[in-house]
């Protein structure tokens, strides 16, 4: 064999790998209610959706109270709707806090009048941000001192709830006994940056993480979260350490879960695709900003960097460029020199099962075609801004809003 027919089929077991990870791992990640999934606990808790939009706040007697946290720094477009999306919630039991990080619109304004027209909605008190921490852990730390709640909800201002989420999600981690789960909402995306970056979440994570063994052990290694929802129980929260455990990380959804069962819990992921729903960016700068300010840190060193560039470039980036190269050599013989046709085989098979692994992600979490059809220009795009996200970190250049992990 020729030493690129050597690389292609290395190419082609390592996309055979991934696809049959995602295969079992889509079998896995279920909705709450499905499989065995619930124990049927949220219908006997949730007030009809009238009793949840008049902002009764007298729970069910069996109903734990929820705190659903929300930091918010100049999110004037997206408060609002964040919050009243919960307040519609067919869990009586829940109160919303709101951390007002210094905004400079008018945050404020709507956060006051939220206030004013439902009593289950607070302002939690500020503090200036201390040396050493990020500000997004440092919001979420002060609104857990000033919860009720027995269980925290950690959600961002632009997620937008279904009223059957919380009931749902708690109901899903009293039948997995879990005292952290969560869950990826469904992307809403709109540029071409954010349809190529955004749905990348879903083939890193269903390509590496073995969800069977983070269902059956309690090894940190083994979990994963995503920072736009977040349900803990307060017991698992404080025994962790809370935000404080990371204060300075910019990735909450790497870090919790790890601190969660460092601390002996269980945690847990279910799918909250018709739950939850999020455009967390904008456009080519907005899309390249929020992923660079954490993408290496979700990976966690250099050496899986390496890896997984190798990795990416080898299974997911080549097969694509040989395949028109072959054909291209079929339609012009003798013009150059083309790959053999064990090497196009196992090209086209490498291209075949991306397609086919991708295609499984973009409906089962509703992506569309794009990042099917321009799987490798997303592969390219996520490599180079897991490298500028490295190069953030080893300048000391990361920051959440403008808000600066500092030291």
């Amino acid at each position: 064999m020729t030493p690129l027919e050597i690389v292609l089929l290395i190419a082609m077991g390592l996309c055979a790998i991934m696809l049959t990870m995602t295969v079992i791992n889509l079998g896995v990640y279920r909705r709450p209610g499905v499989g065995g999934m619930s124990d049927g606990n949220a219908v006997d808790r949730a007030a009809s959706p009238a009793d949840a939009v008049s902002g009764s706040s007298v729970p069910h007697p069996t109903s734990p109270l929820i705190t659903v946290c929300v930091p918010a720094r100049n999110e004037e477009a997206n408060l609002e709707a964040c919050v009243r999306s919960i307040l519609a919630s067919t869990e009586r039991a829940i109160e919303v806090l709101v951390y007002d990080d210094q905004s400079t619109d008018d945050t404020p304004n709507i956060l006051a009048r939220l206030i004013a027209s439902d009593p289950r909605v607070r302002a939690a008190a500020v503090t200036p941000l201390p040396a050493g921490w990020n500000g997004k852990q440092h919001a979420c730390w002060r609104m857990s001192e000033q919860a009720r709640g027995r269980w925290l909800c950690f959600s961002d201002a632009d997620v937008r709830f279904e009223p059957t989420c919380l009931a749902g999600a708690l109901a899903f981690a009293e039948a997995q006994k879990a005292d952290m789960v969560s869950t990826f909402p469904r992307q809403i995306t709109g540029s071409l940056a954010e349809k190529l970056a955004v749905p990348m979440i879903f083939f890193i994570l269903f390509s590496y993480l073995p969800m069977p063994r983070m269902r059956t052990t309690r090894d940190p290694a083994a979990s994963a979260a995503c920072g736009q929802f977040i349900l803990v129980s307060r017991a698992a929260y404080d025994k962790a350490g809370g935000h404080q455990a990371f204060k300075n990380s910019m990735h909450d959804g790497v870090k919790m879960p790890r601190e969660v069962r460092k601390a002996g819990f269980h945690t847990d992921l279910f799918d909250g695709t018709h739950l939850l729903s999020v455009r967390m960016y904008r456009g080519l700068a907005q899309t390249w900003r929020g992923f660079a300010k954490n993408a290496f840190e979700g990976l966690g060193s250099v050496g899986l960097l390496l890896f997984i560039t190798v990795v990416h470039l080898l299974a997911h980036v080549l097969p694509w460029v040989i395949v028109p190269w072959a054909l291209l050599g079929k339609l012009a013989p003798g013009s150059f020199q083309a790959p053999t046709d064990l090497a196009a085989l196992f090209a086209v098979s490498c291209v075949a099962m991306a397609v086919l692994q991708r295609f499984l992600l973009a409906r089962r979490f509703e992506q569309g075609v794009t990042p099917v059809l321009l799987h490798p220009l997303g592969v390219l795009m996520m490599t180079a801004i897991q490298w500028h996200s490295l190069y953030l970190a080893l300048t000391g250049q990361r920051a959440w809003r403008g808000r600066v992990a500092t030291v």
